[in-house]
Parts: C-alpha cells; structure tokens; sequence
C-alpha cells in the first residue's frame, strides 16, 4: 500500500509514524508538523526524518512560522498546495491525518 501522512502536530503522533509500515510511505508536514522539518533539538534533527519515508514540507506553512526553504532538512522537500493535491491523487493510495 502507497500511504500519505499529513501531520500536522509536531509533539504529537511520532509513535504512530513509528508502528507505520507500507510499501511507500509519504509524511507530509502541514501546520505546526513543519517543525519536524527544520526544528533541531540538542543540535539534532527530528528523529521523524530517520524514518524510511519521502518527506515534504508545506511552503506556506513553514513560511507562516518564519522558516525558508534553505532552513528545511535535506531529506525535506518544499511543496506548495498544488504539489500537496498532486501527491495525494497520484502517488498515494491511502491518506491519513495525524
């Protein structure tokens, strides 16, 4: 199964991502999940980027909290709305929102 996950919390919902399995596993950050994409904790990044995933990260929302695209991850891509539509109607099969 081809599954997308819009996270949207950024202390929330890392030990579901944890339990996920599927045969490709998108984690689209929307909202405050921007964070996990460019906040560092003790100088490391979010432990949520060591999971086997393609990640992205919602322009407009990591813009809104002050971030640009060069603070992102570099297993982070940045997506605009359009791209987010794409992506969920034609690489993933399944969507859940955590």
């Amino acid at each position: 199964m081809k599954l997308a996950v819009l996270m949207s919390d950024y202390r929330t919902g890392s030990d579901i991502i944890d339990r996920l399995s599927a045969e490709k596993l998108g984690i689209i950050l929307v909202g405050n999940g921007v964070y996990h994409a460019a906040a560092k904790e003790d100088g490391k990044a979010c432990a949520i980027l060591d999971k086997k995933a393609e990640f992205f990260a919602l322009t407009e929302d990591f813009e809104s909290r002050g971030f640009t695209a060069d603070k992102l991850d570099s297993r982070v891509k940045a997506v605009n709305y359009s791209d987010v539509v794409d992506l969920i109607f034609n690489d993933y099969e399944k969507v859940i929102w955590l």
